[in-house]
């Protein structure tokens, strides 16, 4: 079979999803921001609690379909999103609506990534590396600790969520496994900025703004650091058995 049957050239019809992305992104940087801040949360929520108390399942439709569209998009206010859902729909139903949403953002911009660029591009750059390059050990490590490490990405929160959403495009990460590891993955901090939002009141009358940085104080980011240490033992024994067999 040629070799060259495989190649995927980058045509302007695979770019148009990444570059409708890229523009709304841009549009959404400099447009939105006052819109997803916590300042709008504040001066509507007597407005957004009156409508949810009217129309529930409407509002949680809303509420998913907004925060797919920020994510999707990655336009700024993901964090407000998420306290919105606590605010609105308390710390559990809003932080499954929130991460619900947030996987499904991800998972469009990972799919639009990987159909429009990132196959076409992964095939070039492993070409252009040749089977013993860095690139083909990044990509052998990757695919065997695939899970390992989209869940280290998820649970790490350094990393920004639009990288983790576009690298493993690029990277040839089977999209089921994108998924579940996302959804899986960012629920964690989910849960912690939704309660942070379903206190939202009592910071609102007190004058004050919440604290985002509370997923860094021990109690919080121990057990998060916990659960990475659980999704890097596959590749840690992995690397143990390797050395075994070397000796």
């Amino acid at each position: 079979m040629d070799g060259s049957t495989g190649k995927q050239p980058i045509t302007l019809r695979k770019l148009l999803p990444l570059l409708i992305i890229l523009f709304v992104a841009v549009v959404g940087f400099f447009g939105l921001q006052e819109i997803f801040s916590f300042e709008a949360l504040r001066d509507n929520r007597e407005m957004l609690i009156g409508w949810r108390d009217n129309n529930y399942l409407l509002a949680v439709l809303t509420y998913i379909a907004i925060y797919i569209a920020v994510v999707a998009f990655s336009l700024p206010g993901a964090a407000v999103m998420t306290l919105t859902g606590g605010f609105l729909f308390g710390v559990l139903a809003g932080a499954l609506f929130a991460v619900l949403a947030a996987t499904l953002g991800a998972i469009v911009i990972f799919l639009a990534a990987k159909t429009g660029l990132g196959d076409a591009l992964h095939e070039k750059m492993h070409a252009k590396a040749g089977k013993g390059g860095v690139l083909a050990k990044i990509e052998a490590g990757l695919n065997e600790n695939e899970t390992s490490y989209l869940l280290l990405m998820r649970l790490v929160p350094v990393i920004p969520f639009f990288i983790a959403n576009l690298a493993p495009a690029f990277l040839g990460v089977k999209w089921r496994n994108f998924a579940w590891t996302t959804f899986f993955g960012i629920m964690p901090g989910g849960v912690v900025y939704s309660s942070v939002g379903a206190g939202l009141g009592d910071v609102f009358a007190a004058g004050e703004t919440p604290d985002l940085g509370i997923i860094f104080e021990l109690h919080i980011l121990g057990p998060i650091l916990g659960l990475c240490a659980l999704a890097a033992l596959p590749i840690v024994i992995r690397v143990i058995r390797k050395d075994k067999g070397t000796l």
